[in-house]
This record gives structure tokens, C-alpha cells and sequence, in this order.
């Protein structure tokens, strides 16, 4: 049995939730979805430019999971921008 999912703080809310390439109806495009703790800490650590220890602190996470947290962020947006996709910005479920 894999254990609980602890809550993580996100004090950054993103003005928008959604971002697509321009010129391409929404119906067309294919979805990234970027979990809103992804979201904040590709804003801690790229945007803020805070240290990856303070920030997995300020999240009350571990900085291996801060770590994997981030890694999967990126590799989202990196999928988005290079193939075309929207960017949704979602809480998790």
C-alpha cells in the first residue's frame, strides 16, 4: 500500500491556467497538463531563483521529491513548446 500524498504548499497561483500556441484553434491542440505543485516549483527555482533546499522548505517537501517535482514540471513544458501542445496549469485530483 504506497503511502498517503502530503499536502504541498503553494503560495503562487498562476494568473492564467491555460497557454496555447498561437494561430491553432484549442479544439485542434493536444493538452500538457502541469500539476499546480509542478507549477510552483518551476517558479521557486526558475522564476525566483530561490535554492532547490529552500524551496522543497518553503513546500514542506523533501528536496529529492522537490527534485522529481520539478524534473516533471520541465519535462512538461519542454513537451509542450516542442511539439505544439496547450499548457493547463491543473490542481491535483
Amino acid at each position: 500500500m504506497p503511502r498517503p500524498c502530503i499536502k504541498r504548499k503553494v503560495f503562487g497561483n498562476p494568473t492564467s491556467y491555460y497557454f496555447k500556441p498561437s494561430g491553432i484553434r484549442k479544439i485542434d491542440l493536444d493538452e500538457s497538463v502541469l500539476l499546480i505543485e509542478e507549477f510552483e516549483a518551476i517558479r521557486l527555482i526558475d522564476f525566483e531563483g530561490i535554492e532547490q533546499i529552500k524551496a522543497a522548505k518553503q513546500m514542506k517537501i523533501s528536496q529529492p521529491t522537490f527534485s522529481r517535482i520539478l524534473k516533471q514540471g520541465r519535462k512538461k513544458i519542454a513537451d509542450a513548446i516542442v511539439t505544439g501542445k496547450a499548457i493547463k496549469i491543473t490542481k491535483n485530483t
